[in-house]
């Protein structure tokens, strides 16, 4: 599986991003996807999750300004983020979760910052 995230630039504090990240390969072997991030000087940490029955997960900082989702074919998974704070910047990586392994995309930087 091969992933590539896109969608990530400067915003201003309250702003809005979509990310996406586009899944090929043998798809048809994922269970679920997830959005990641990594602040400068910080930890990867878990951003959203979505299983293949839409089943979705957010950390406390996101909930209620992010949402994940995907298209019908999940080939390609999105978060969509709003109300962007500053704390919220990061470098995003997405993550594809399969039954037999887990793979990684680039990461696509996102800056809030007025």
């Amino acid at each position: 599986v091969q992933l590539q995230a896109s969608g990530g630039g400067l915003v201003e504090p309250g702003g809005s991003l979509r990310l996406s990240c586009a899944a090929s390969g043998s798809i048809f072997r994922l269970r679920a996807l997830a959005w990641y991030r990594q602040a400068p000087g910080k930890q990867r940490e878990l951003v959203a999750t979505i299983t293949t029955v839409g089943t979705t997960n957010y950390v406390d900082p996101v909930k209620g300004r992010f949402t994940i989702s995907t298209n019908s074919a999940w080939s390609t998974v999105y978060l969509q983020m709003s109300n962007l704070k500053p704390e919220d910047t990061a470098v995003y990586y997405c993550k594809a979760v399969s039954s037999v392994n887990d793979y990684w995309g680039q990461g696509t930087l996102v800056t809030v910052s007025s």
